[in-house]
């Protein structure tokens, strides 16, 4: 979790003992009757609310007690955890700016270094690029481990070294009014063209929506503006994740109809569902129109209120001339709704994968209220592929694996993407210079 700072904006909250007692016990409550792995709230788990709960109890303000009950929850080691306020008007290089970075040592001492950097996000609209590294936020130097916040609804002034090695100062647009609500600036979904060779490319930056119906058909128009390519490179570096959206990549990668896996609640989490499972409902079609979504609504209401788990099937788009010869191209950053292609396609033999081990978090989740505006939130279940595995805290390991190379990216090359289009014969790693 991020370290507050003076700097940042603080919560409008004030808090007497005995609320931050009633909300510590809201959350301890919401955790014991939701957390999708009730062993982890054991013995250990008991000892860390023992050690934690007088920090929590005497925080002196709202940024302090939130830090207090973050680190708390971080004793819990899992994805998708987290504690914030309604009102919290600050977020995350990775949610705010559509990027990521990693942390190396840098002429100017340990820096992150920015890895993805989505087009349309608002790190790629402020001229910020991969290799940039980052130096100071609103005036303030930040060094690994600290990770850099940024407040929402304003704008951020950034310095950066640029990819010429001149320190640069950009202003980031974090976040602009949308009605009454703060939204981040959605990233360029999509993009797609022709390499050489018959080779296509598309990339895939989020996988927005619960249901996707947006993502799937502007994936579906970027594989026809493809034309006649007998060879396919997916991108799915620092993609985050996302909804069911992500279906319609794994449908591009078979012609068939493929259980790819399901989300289990606590209740099924230690239970021995194989033949249960094949009574499962399946989801293998993602509208083409949002107007259509009150079909799939009624189909599945009833397994939803009975919570009996869904299947993700694969569409069944048909034969297209590239399956068989897919790449994937995947960094640290692949997590949630994009690993779940990645072992998808690794359970079935259906690509190639290049780069980075991925990030090894793909949970569902969802948030409750826990009292005087604060929020928790939690996972409720952990995906399983339809083989069985189960992919939170496991990575998944590349066929090839080529490490970012933000110094080669700094001066234009993409050594990963450059190994997805001409792979080495042999199985081998490829490590940054």
């Amino acid at each position: 979790m991020t370290t507050t700072t003076a700097t940042m904006p603080t919560l409008p909250v004030q808090l007497s003992e005995k609320d931050r007692h009633s909300i510590l016990e809201n959350v301890l409550a919401a955790l014991q009757k939701r957390f999708y792995a009730p062993e982890k709230l054991n013995a250990d788990w008991q000892a860390a609310v023992t050690r934690h709960r007088p920090i929590i109890e005497s925080a002196a303000t709202g940024d302090a007690f939130e830090q207090a009950m973050s680190d708390l929850l971080a004793e819990l080691h899992a994805s998708h955890l987290g504690f914030f306020h309604g009102t919290a008007r600050r977020a995350s290089s990775r949610a705010a700016l559509s990027a990521t970075y990693l942390a190396d040592d840098t002429h100017y001492g340990k820096r992150w270094i920015f890895q993805d950097v989505h087009s349309g996000g608002a790190a790629a609209i402020a001229g910020i690029e991969p290799g940039n590294i980052l130096l100071r936020v609103d005036g303030r130097e930040i060094v690994p481990p600290e990770h850099p916040v940024f407040p929402m609804g304003k704008q951020t002034s950034v310095v950066i070294v640029d990819n010429e090695d001149k320190q640069q100062t950009v202003s980031v647009d974090v976040a602009r009014p949308k009605g009454k609500k703060l939204h981040f600036i959605e990233p360029t979904l999509v993009e797609s063209r022709r390499l050489e060779n018959g080779t296509g490319y598309l990339k895939v930056a989020m996988f927005p929506g619960m249901v996707g119906v947006v993502v799937a058909n502007q994936i579906s128009s970027g594989i026809a503006s493809l034309g006649d390519i007998d060879r396919l490179i997916i991108d799915l570096r620092g993609n985050t994740g996302g909804g069911i959206g992500a279906l319609r990549v794994m449908s591009l990668l078979t012609p068939d109809k493929i259980p790819a896996g399901f989300a289990l609640d606590r209740r099924r989490a230690n239970a021995n569902i194989e033949s249960e499972k094949l009574t499962f409902p399946r989801f293998s079609r993602i509208p083409v129109s949002t107007k259509n979504l009150w079909l799939l609504a009624l189909r599945f209401a009833p397994s939803m209120l009975a919570k009996k788990p869904i299947i993700l099937e694969t569409e069944g788009l048909g034969p297209k001339p590239f399956q068989g010869r897919i790449v994937l191209l995947v960094n640290r950053h692949t997590a949630s709704a994009a690993e779940m292609i990645v072992a998808f396609a690794r359970e079935n033999n259906l690509a190639f994968i290049v780069g980075e081990k991925t990030a090894g978090r793909l949970l569902s989740a969802t948030s409750v209220k826990v009292g005087n505006g604060f929020r928790l939130a939690l996972p409720t279940g952990a995906y399983h592929t339809w083989k069985g595995a189960i992919l939170e805290g496991t990575p998944i390991e590349p066929d090839l694996a080529v490490e970012f190379d933000w110094r080669t990216r700094r001066g234009g090359g993409d050594l990963q993407l450059e190994y997805a289009i001409e792979p080495p014969r042999r199985t081998s790693t490829i490590k940054a210079s």
